[in-house]
């Protein structure tokens, strides 16, 4: 960040000119009495619209992956990884609340023009890696449940911009209500799957303790290393696009940022839903993992891509007695839920980006045409360069999930820097020294993981 903060320092600071997602910004009425419940359920929606990205169609692969192939070892990389996501959106959500800025706005505002058209392209292309897990997991999931071509299954999620465009004119509270929904209807789905397939209770609690094989680079031939699935976990769940998105629909609830008491008041309403949200999403991905420690342990390389894991589920030859149609129908159904709960939260990031680095705003339908065909495009082209093939599908979804590794440091570096900075902050809201020691370690770690996951990544590909 070559510029110093430009705004007047303060506990509020100066908002830009153009509120981010301006037509909601501060439109959601909060009560300024009442209890606790009253006022918690009136800031509860923000945080499920960021739990999305943690249980998007991106993070199912490898986590029913490392349950199938190291049983409940890595339960405890999904407890640390949630943490660590815990922490990274306070941080997002307070810099909205506090600054009005959402974290594009406020990179943009302390970097010269050329580095944040450098920032706007590396988030944009993470963008459409996001875009491109959401494609393929509503396509499969389209083509499993409805027998459609693979070709016609990708094609179909281009409509799907309709559906933000229908729900946006009933208001922000109801798109909220539409995602805690589709969350729900996910955990039920996986809750129901879980309990059939009786898990090892005490090995599962086990699994959420640390151990040192989840980190080691010995691994059966043929099988992905514990240290290259834990980093595969790590990659795909920590993601970027949720720290602008956080930033920005935080804003929403209208407070009176004058008044500190009222703001400090707000702020930890947010952080209260965040982390409600966010466990709920931790409980998604444990029972992901725990579904392919209980049913797929010894079967991995039967449920390498989504459609084997939907076959398998009604293979009592894999999944064992409690096989059944049904399961593999209610798994295709929470896909289809995961893909477009994550199309919404998507098409809101991509305007807090675009508005928000170039400060430029074009109608919603557009910016999602726009994002969506270049998601299509190499989903398309792989679809018909391999016929259809689904494993080369899930290649590239992967490979997608990857790109999003390398743009990681890129929005966390700038959030941790202005959170920490009293001259942004100011001195009521500046993150505490513990905090932002802590930030600056998982900073490091994570970049230093996330390289190695890339390093592996092509080497397997040569």
């Amino acid at each position: 960040m070559s510029e110093e903060m430009t705004k007047k320092p303060g506990f509020v600071g100066d908002a830009t000119a153009d509120a981010s997602l301006g037509d909601v910004n501060g439109s959601v009425e909060v009560p300024k009495n009442g209890s606790f419940w009253r006022k918690l359920w009136a800031f509860s929606g923000p945080g499920a619209l960021v739990a999305v990205g943690y249980m998007d169609p991106g993070n199912w692969v490898t986590s029913v992956a490392g349950g199938a192939n190291y049983h409940y070892t890595l339960l405890s990389v999904v407890l640390v990884s949630s943490l660590i996501a815990m922490m990274l959106q306070y941080m997002a959500g307070k810099l909205g609340m506090v600054k009005r800025e959402d974290l594009a706005q406020a990179t943009r505002a302390r970097t010269s023009k050329s580095g944040g058209f450098v920032l706007w392209i590396i988030t944009e292309l993470a963008l459409i890696a996001t875009d491109i897990a959401e494609v393929i997991g509503g396509a499969i999931a389209l083509h499993l449940l409805f027998g459609w071509s693979m070709i016609a299954s990708v094609l179909t999620t281009a409509f799907d911009v309709f559906l933000l465009l229908l729900l946006m004119r009933f208001g922000f509270r109801k798109i909220e209500a539409i995602v805690i929904t589709l969350i729900l209807t996910i955990l039920v789905i996986f809750g129901y799957l879980v309990i059939s397939s009786s898990p090892d209770i005490v090995a599962m609690l086990g699994g959420y303790v640390p151990q040192l094989q989840a980190v080691s680079t010995h691994a059966p031939k043929g099988v992905d290393s514990p240290l290259l699935m834990t980093l595969g976990i790590v990659g795909a769940t920590v993601m970027p696009h949720n720290l602008y998105l956080h930033s920005s629909v935080s804003q929403t609830r209208k407070i009176n940022r004058e008044n500190k008491a009222e703001l400090k008041e707000a702020v930890r309403f947010m952080t209260w839903d965040s982390n409600i949200q966010l466990t709920l999403a931790f409980v998604v991905n444990s029972m992901l993992l725990i579904l392919g420690a209980s049913l797929f342990f010894g079967h991995a390389d039967s449920v390498g891509t989504f459609g084997q894991m939907y076959s398998a589920l009604s293979d009592s030859k894999v999944a064992g007695a409690i096989a059944s149609p049904i399961l593999s129908t209610l798994f295709a159904v929470a896909l289809l839920a995961s893909g477009q709960n994550s199309t919404i939260t998507g098409t809101l990031t991509g305007e807090v980006v675009m508005a928000g680095f170039l400060r430029l705003k074009i109608p919603m339908w557009a910016r999602r045409v726009i994002t969506r065909g270049l998601a299509l495009a190499p989903v398309i082209a792989f679809t018909l360069i391999y016929g259809g093939d689904e494993s080369k599908l899930d290649v590239l979804l992967i490979n997608s999930q990857v790109f999003l590794s390398i743009a990681l440091p890129f929005a966390m570096a700038p959030l941790i820097l202005f959170t920490s900075s009293k001259k942004v902050m100011g001195e009521d809201f500046v993150n505490p020294k513990w905090m932002t020691v802590i930030a600056w370690l998982v900073f490091i770690v994570l970049t230093g993981l996330n390289i190695q996951l890339i390093v592996e990544t092509v080497r397997n590909m040569f």
